[in-house]
């Protein structure tokens, strides 16, 4: 086996693959004060946990578990190849996953790149909108396991922390969201809302200035740039839980509004998420759906999620090049911390490849 040039950390949330791991990813999610802040964060979310864990085990349960891991796999195959094509100076490269929640975490990514002799890393975030309660979370968690495990000085890092309006990225929603129009009729496609969802943030993350409510606007703005189409659309956010306010209007809300309002089509377009998981395969399809025919909408449908879809594997690998050659350790943005920032991981880069702007 070729010694990997490069390795790129794929960073996500992760799901449970199992129903026995629902319990423990629960735990692990509502322990953790960079996603969910919460008072007396170590008592509350264990009993938030292990009072959803019986509901959500269902859910899972009714749509076959996470498939996150699988299409991650996926995503991660695909984007190696088309590196390999089109930096053939950074080849060979491979990717490892990182979860925050479910295994495999930060620290069996980093255990599998030393055993590879990996010196060279880019951690390529998968939420494509930065949040500290996301990327912010997951990145890191990849500093804490590196010194846990005494590798601070392993590996050269770089981090691609956004990419909400990568040319790749907003092509390859574009295609998702033709390829859900053509499933309505064409006499009634150029009125289907296109009801734009993404998973929501406590609002005392937002507070604090955190960009994502405005990347997922951006985001918004770019694709409907790129469609040119007539149909009207909303925002919405979805997946709000726990006692604590969070960024809205709620999804749920709009669906209500659209179907007094007498909207008849829809297509909902997970704008902030790249593969198929829970929210979309039974919040969207499945509970969002009953609301929507309860509330009149006659046709409610969702825009299939990225997935390995062809164009956004090449996007990815696109956006890993693009992120090599401009030689930086990260974004510009990436530096800015958010206003009373008092977490000593934040806005770092461990043994970065050159000083942050």
């Amino acid at each position: 086996m070729d010694q990997v040039k490069t390795a790129v950390v794929l960073l996500n949330l992760g799901g449970p693959s199992t129903p026995e791991e629902v319990g423990p990813f629960l735990e692990r999610l509502f322990a953790d004060p960079e996603i969910i802040p919460l008072p007396f964060q170590s008592l509350l979310g264990k009993f938030i946990a292990r009072v959803r864990t019986p509901k959500v085990r269902r859910k899972y349960v009714a749509i076959g578990c996470s498939p996150i891991l699988r299409w991650t796999q996926k995503q991660g195959e695909g984007m190696v190849h088309w590196l390999d094509e089109l930096s053939p100076e950074t080849a060979p490269h491979r990717f490892y996953i990182a979860f925050r929640y479910t295994p495999p975490f930060s620290q069996d990514a980093l255990l599998r790149m030393r055993a590879d002799g990996v010196k060279r890393a880019v951690a390529l975030t998968l939420y494509p909108q930065y949040s500290c309660a996301t990327t912010g979370s997951s990145l890191n968690e990849l500093w804490r396991a590196a010194h846990a495990l005494g590798l601070e000085h392993t590996f050269q890092w770089s981090i691609v922390d956004r990419w909400f309006k990568h040319p790749g990225f907003i092509e390859a929603m574009a295609q998702t969201i033709h390829q859900g129009l053509a499933t309505f009729d064409p006499a009634v496609r150029d009125k289907v809302v296109l009801l734009f969802s993404a998973h929501s943030l406590p609002m005392r993350v937002v507070s604090r200035g955190d960009a994502y409510p405005r990347e997922v606007e951006a985001s918004v703005r770019a694709v409907l740039d790129c469609l040119q189409l007539p149909n009207p659309h909303r925002l919405a956010y979805q997946s709000a839980v726990g006692p604590i306010k969070w960024l809205g209007p709620s999804t749920e809300e709009v669906i209500a509004a659209l179907g007094k309002a007498g909207e008849k089509h829809v297509l909902v377009v997970p704008i902030a998420f790249v593969s198929d998981h829970i929210e979309t395969l039974h919040e969207i399809d499945v509970e969002y759906a009953e609301l929507a025919h309860k509330v009149g909408i006659a046709e409610f449908r969702r825009a299939p999620a990225l997935n390995d879809q062809p164009r956004f594997l090449q996007a990815l690998a696109e956006i890993v090049v693009e992120h090599l050659r401009s030689k930086r350790a990260a974004s510009p943005q990436y530096a800015k911390r958010c206003i009373g920032c008092q977490n000593a991981w934040c806005r770092t880069v461990l043994n970065p490849v050159s000083a942050l702007s």
